[in-house]
């Protein structure tokens, strides 16, 4: 028995045929050279990608190494930010970037999964479907510039009565206990959940639509209703992919600087009111660095480490999360 399966194998790995003529034919020099010439090509690009990383990564370091042996952790914690004294801290820019970017989140999630359920599910005709399509790949194609200037001549303006009417019946509580009076994080806040909408919907609708057909047949022939359906088998089964969009989405709002610079108020002083001006990391660097020297310039620079690690952070959390939901669902 040991001998026919012994020989079985041994006729099962002897190609034949055409394939043994291509296995054993003797390769012209040209073609070995293109095959080396191709390989180290590749090797050279993948390289490149993180030589590239890591010069960006050790010039932001070096650079800020002059605040981090004079501040510290304590740059991270204080507010006061004085080129005229040399006293820097970047708390109130952290602030403002995280509380902007998961605020921004809070609202262009469900919009955005929303939205791709409404284009992936049988709600419209696919015409309506194709056109809702067309408008999110146009609203990812808007310059950020062309946003921040709709944002300090159009929305600011009309949301600037809504606000301050949260101010005045809902004064009590910390986060609008000011009014609104220009430029603020609330606004900074509305006009990033535009700008990750279509990050979210487009990641959303691909997620669905790789959905096996055959799992929402199955779902329907047990008797669930389209909700149920939806809710209970089509999110479940595409989290790992939204869950991935969002976290992208994450990134983009934490790294945004020109519509948020020329809607936030750019303001150093910390203020928990989403109504106040403040600030981000992002838009204190694009505000400051060209007219920065000495000191603030190495201060910029640890604020600009910060923000790559909270990228770094962002990113390495979204493939943990993207692995466990995949293996879960």
């Amino acid at each position: 028995m040991v001998i026919i399966f012994g020989i079985y194998c041994l006729v099962m790995t002897v190609p034949n045929g055409k394939e043994s003529q291509f296995l054993l034919r003797s390769r012209p020099p040209s073609e070995k050279l293109i095959d080396v010439g191709f390989k180290n090509l590749a090797i050279a690009t993948a390289s490149m990608v993180a030589i590239v990383l890591l010069s960006i990564v050790a010039i932001v370091f070096a650079g800020a190494l002059e605040s981090m042996g004079k501040y510290g952790l304590h740059f991270l914690f204080t507010s006061n930010w004085n080129p005229v004294t040399n006293e820097y801290g970047a708390f109130t820019a952290i602030y403002g970037t995280i509380l902007t970017s998961l605020a921004s989140l809070c609202i262009a999630i469900p919009l955005g999964v929303g939205t791709a359920i409404f284009i992936t599910e049988n709600f419209i005709p696919q015409i309506f479907k194709n056109i809702i399509g067309i408008f999110i790949e146009l609203l990812a194609a808007i310059p950020s510039v062309v946003l921040g200037l709709w944002a300090i001549f159009v929305m600011e303006p009309f949301l600037r009565p809504i606000l301050n009417s949260l101010n005045h019946y809902m004064g009590w509580i910390p986060l609008f206990s000011t009014g609104a009076s220009g430029p603020g994080v609330a606004p900074a806040i509305l006009i990033l959940s535009i700008m990750i909408l279509p990050i979210i919907t487009s990641i959303a609708r691909d997620s669905l639509n790789q959905i096996p057909s055959r799992l929402r047949e199955a779902a329907y022939g047990v008797g669930a209703t389209r909700w149920h359906t939806i809710f209970n088998v089509l999110l479940p089964a595409a989290v790992s992919g939204i869950a991935g969009g969002v976290l992208l989405a994450l990134g983009r709002a934490m790294g945004e600087t020109m519509a948020v610079t020329m809607i936030i108020g750019n303001s150093t002083n910390f203020n928990i009111s989403l109504l106040a001006p403040g600030n981000t990391i992002a838009s204190m660097i694009a505000n400051q660095f060209g007219e920065a020297d000495g000191s603030q310039v190495s201060s910029l620079m640890y604020a600009a480490f910060v923000l790559m690690s909270l990228s770094l952070l962002v990113n390495i959390i979204a493939q943990w999360l993207v692995k466990r939901l995949s293996l879960k669902y």
